[in-house]
Formats: C-alpha cells, sequence, structure tokens
C-alpha cells in the first residue's frame, strides 16, 4: 500500500476545446465586479471583456506586459480596488500576476511579509478573492498552483507568494487558446511543461496521484511539442495543454527539483524568460541527478521515454539528453549564455539555489560545485 499522501488542487477544472465559451456565466456567478488581467495585448482578452459585460458584470482590466513584480502587482492593486472576483486570461507571468492580485486585494500586511526567501513568508492574514484562471500557453500549470511567482528587483530574485486557499476558484484549460502560439513561445512553454512532469516523476516527495498524471504526460508532452515544432496542429495542442495542467497538478503536491530550484535565481538575476531558461537546464540536470541519485531506477525510465520520443527506446541518460538538448538547440531554443546569463550569474544561483523549496524535493543532493558545473554544460 502507498504511504499516505495529500493531494490539493484548484475548486473545479473545466478542460477541453470550447470550454471557456462558460467563462462569463461562472465568473459571474462568483462576483459582478470583476478584474480581467490580461497580458500585453489586451485584444486577446476583449471577447471575454464584451460577455462579461453583457453577463451584467462591471469590469477593470489590468495588463501584464511582463513576468510580475512586486511594483506591478502593487499597481494592480490600485486597479482592482474594489472588485469581488480576479479572472486571468494569458501566459504564465498573467496567471501568477492575477493570482497574487487576488491575495493582495484582501491583505492587511504588506506584501513583503507573506513573501518567502526575501520576507518572512507568513501565511495570508485574510482568504484571496475567488480566483479564475484561462491560461492561454501550455508550460506553467498556474491555473492548478498555490502559488504565484513574483520579482523583488531590490534582490534580484524571483520568490513565491504561497498559502493553501490561492488555489483557484475555477481553472478553464481551453486547448483552442493556444492554437496558433508563437513558435518560440511554444518551444520554451512547452519545455517547461515537459520539464514540470519529469521533476515531480523524480521528485522524493512523489506519490501515487502525481505519478499516475506524470507517467502518462512525459510521453504524450514529448510527441506533441516535437510535432508543433514540425507543424500546426490541433491535436498536438490538446496534448500539451493536458500535459501543462497535468505539470500544475503534480508539482503542485510533489514538487519540483534543481531544474526550477535554479530557475527562479537565474530569472531573478538576469530576467531570462523562464521556460527558456527550464529547457536549458533540462538536459544537464538529468544528466546531473542520474550520476548522484542512490536508485535510478525513475531517472532511467525518463531516459527511455525521451529517447524513444525520438526514435531510440533504448537510450541511456547520455544519449536521451544529448538527443533533446540537440533537437531543442535546432528548434531555436538559446543556451544559458544567450540568455545573458553568465558566470557571476551562475554563481549566485548555485547558492542561493540551497534556500529555494524547489530543491528539497530533487532526487539527488546536488552541492553548489555540481550546479554550477552543470549550468556550465547548458550554457
Amino acid at each position: 500500500m502507498p504511504q499516505p499522501f495529500a493531494f490539493a488542487t484548484a475548486t473545479e477544472i473545466l478542460f477541453g476545446r470550447g470550454q471557456a465559451a462558460q467563462a462569463p456565466a461562472r465568473v459571474a456567478a462568483l462576483g459582478r465586479r470583476v478584474l480581467l488581467v490580461h497580458g500585453r495585448d489586451p485584444g486577446r482578452s476583449a471577447a471575454l471583456a464584451r460577455d462579461l459585460a453583457a453577463a451584467g458584470c462591471s469590469v477593470a482590466t489590468f495588463a501584464v506586459p511582463r513576468e510580475p513584480d512586486t511594483a506591478l502587482i502593487q499597481a494592480g492593486v490600485v486597479a482592482g480596488a474594489e472588485v469581488q472576483v480576479v479572472v486571468a486570461m494569458g501566459g504564465g507571468a498573467v496567471i501568477d500576476a492575477g493570482k497574487a492580485l487576488a491575495a493582495c486585494l484582501t491583505m492587511t500586511r504588506p506584501l513583503m511579509d507573506h513573501l518567502e526567501v526575501v520576507g518572512q513568508g507568513l501565511p495570508l492574514d485574510h482568504a484571496p478573492l475567488p480566483f479564475v484562471a484561462i491560461p492561454t500557453t501550455a508550460g506553467t500549470g498556474a491555473e492548478v498552483t498555490r502559488n504565484a511567482v513574483i520579482g523583488v528587483s531590490e534582490a534580484r530574485r524571483k520568490v513565491s507568494l504561497r498559502d493553501a486557499r490561492m488555489l483557484p476558484a475555477l481553472a478553464i484549460v481551453d486547448p483552442a487558446l493556444t492554437d496558433g502560439c508563437p513558435r518560440a513561445v511554444t518551444l520554451a512553454s512547452g519545455l517547461d511543461a515537459i520539464t514540470q512532469v519529469i521533476e515531480p516523476y523524480v521528485s522524493t516527495r512523489a506519490n501515487p496521484l502525481t505519478d499516475a498524471l506524470c507517467r502518462d504526460a512525459i510521453p504524450t508532452g514529448l510527441a506533441a511539442l516535437i510535432r508543433l515544432m514540425d507543424a500546426e496542429d490541433a491535436q498536438a495542442r490538446d496534448a500539451m495543454a493536458w500535459t501543462s495542467l497535468c505539470g500544475g497538478l503534480a508539482l503542485a503536491n510533489a514538487g519540483l527539483g534543481a531544474v526550477h530550484g535554479l530557475a527562479g535565481p537565474l530569472g531573478g538575476l538576469t530576467g531570462a524568460a523562464h521556460g527558456a531558461i527550464c529547457g536549458a537546464l533540462l538536459p544537464a540536470v538529468l544528466r546531473a541527478n542520474r550520476a548522484a541519485v542512490a536508485d535510478p531506477a525513475r531517472l532511467d525510465q525518463v531516459a527511455g521515454w525521451i529517447g524513444a520520443a525520438f526514435g531510440e527506446p533504448g537510450a541511456d541518460m547520455a544519449r536521451a539528453t544529448a538527443l533533446l538538448g540537440g533537437w531543442s538547440r535546432g528548434c531555436g531554443l538559446p543556451g544559458l549564455s544567450a540568455l545573458g546569463i553568465d558566470a557571476a550569474a551562475c554563481d549566485a544561483a548555485a547558492e542561493a539555489a540551497a534556500a529555494s523549496s524547489s530543491m528539497k524535493a530533487n532526487p539527488a543532493v546536488l552541492g553548489a560545485a555540481d550546479l554550477r558545473a552543470l549550468m556550465r554544460a547548458a550554457a
């Protein structure tokens, strides 16, 4: 029998093509004064804003043109004064910002008191507003997680605002919203999604439910991403949306690992895009973990799935990661150095990663020297 475990997620998940049509009525049932959080281009959410108004809602909008930081969140709190529900429609940065705003709009303590690592990491002093997440990329799985990643410029770090009550009231995952996503975004976000089903599967906190999600999603996501780099394909978009959702469900309950333990500090130090960092780091982290882990069975399974995706089902970790890394670079994924990450940033990230929540679930103990070496390999 499995060891006892817990599993938490959004109150409700709607998955499938066409599910976004339910958003206006479902949001209106949660509150009539709505803050609609969107990305740089407001046109992507304009139809939703109109439909919310037609459903009897008053709608305030707030743009998230970059990965959120404390200044942007503070501006959003001003924009969202007096709202009853927060809706975020966009990529991972937009959903993280919306999730943070739903929490901050009810806070009475300063935000820094609740941030991990750079603050006190206190639980929220009040329950967040109801939050609805509608992703338009397949990558972060943020629509079903209980934290929001926020940059703190003065500390040059990206850290989490985290509380169990930050899980969304409703996640609407409609793969049609990802159709036609730009190739570079598809690649980086897709590699992030694949990382987020691999790391929970090899995590020290894996459980039978997260295993069930990840075992299917790893090969499914690899095949779909390879297909999408060749041509636009609705079935592959559906599969990537499913992989991303599985990753969010799994990481929220089994944790992550060294890829994300390093990606947070590296992103905060340099401003490089999170998904691209994860994609660049994944092969090197897998090799480092395989060399250091006590029981390599799960990592060998992962190597087999990666090898099979590229036509070599018997590949060992060295060969599998060479295939994955070579293919990613061939599709245009930059290495760490091309992302503006230099040796000084790598040194700082190696030291900072020890304090990250992600590293606590990594399957092997990797010291600062190990982390510096694998980042050199990902350069």
